[in-house]
């Protein structure tokens, strides 16, 4: 049986990937949630899991440093597509990839700064609109940077959107809804066909079967 590595992002996708996985018949032998290794041997032969940051995932499943991944959305639309398939939605940890900015504050004509880490999934989307901005990179604390006046908008994930009441902001347009998908390199595709097709089918399975 050919070798498949699958690469997991941590946090709330990993928690809700795990019981799919389990579903399609892989387990990691250890609990990976209170471990601090990166990688995972499973009760598959052949089969290892190695666990990312989300912003990783892409590019070790591009370069084929992993088989198959397991990745949101706005990785992959930030990243490109390049080097691989994305067969399946897992509808899992779902969102929405929108911009905001304070609440009740009219937008600005003109040039506008623009805070986010997705920066070119801002930039085409403001292009789109013909709007000239100033993308600013920030990792973290996105919701900061409209209240101390560093950007007039911020392009970022929002799922209940309590954090950006909590910080006087609001939600304005919605640029792409949000899951996380299964992505797979399209040179272990070729070589690993047969495993991987089966995989897809036993994971695909897992998604469509009722709570």
């Amino acid at each position: 049986m050919s070798k498949l590595t699958i690469a997991l992002t941590k946090g709330r996708i990993l928690k809700e990937t795990l019981p799919l996985l389990a579903a399609a018949g892989i387990e990691p032998l250890e609990d990976i949630t209170k471990s601090r290794k990166l990688t995972f041997e499973t009760n598959r032969d052949g089969v290892n899991l190695i666990v990312l940051r989300g912003v990783d995932v892409t590019t070790y499943v591009q370069f084929g440093a992993a088989d198959v991944g397991v990745s949101g959305k706005d990785m992959l639309l930030e990243h490109g597509g390049e080097g691989l398939y994305e067969p399946l939605d897992l509808q899992i940890a779902k969102c929405q990839l929108m911009t905001a900015a304070i609440k009740g504050k009219t937008t600005k004509v003109g040039r506008i700064r623009v805070a986010t880490k997705f920066v070119n999934v801002a930039k085409r989307f403001y292009a789109a609109q013909g709007r000239q901005v100033d993308i600013i990179k920030l990792y973290g604390a996105m919701e900061l940077a409209p209240i101390i006046g560093l950007a007039d908008e911020i392009v970022d994930i929002v799922d209940t959107g309590n954090t950006l009441r909590a910080n006087g902001l609001e939600p304005r347009e919605h640029i792409a809804d949000i899951s996380s998908r299964l992505i797979v390199n399209k040179a272990s595709m070729k070589m690993k066909h047969e495993v991987i097709l089966k995989l897809i089918d036993d994971i695909r399975l897992a998604v469509e079967q009722p709570n």
